[in-house]
């Protein structure tokens, strides 16, 4: 969480925590609906995407469209990736 603390800029332990915990398994539920399997390990380029996610429902950020552009179009890239996704046999 020290990643996205970083990202969202917040330098204080004046807040819920659980309220970002949250957003992170919505973030993961969200990109697994959209087919993305999301690893158990460390991956760079979806924890960008939760990140991102996280700053477009956290506070009330001046740049929420631009942001949820970016989200949708990380998702859209990792439902069109192989290794990110897993449809079955097709």
């Amino acid at each position: 969480m020290p990643l996205l603390k970083q990202s969202a800029r917040i330098t204080t332990n004046a807040f819920d925590e659980l309220q970002l915990s949250h957003l992170i398994a919505a973030a993961q539920a969200d990109l697994g609906i959209a087919g993305v399997v999301v690893p158990d390990v460390y991956d760079a380029i979806v924890s960008q995407a939760i990140i991102t996610y996280v700053l477009v429902h956290f506070g009330l950020p001046e740049d929420r469209e631009q942001l949820k552009r970016s989200y949708d179009e990380q998702k859209a890239q990792l439902m069109t990736a192989t290794n990110y996704t897993d449809w079955g046999e097709a």
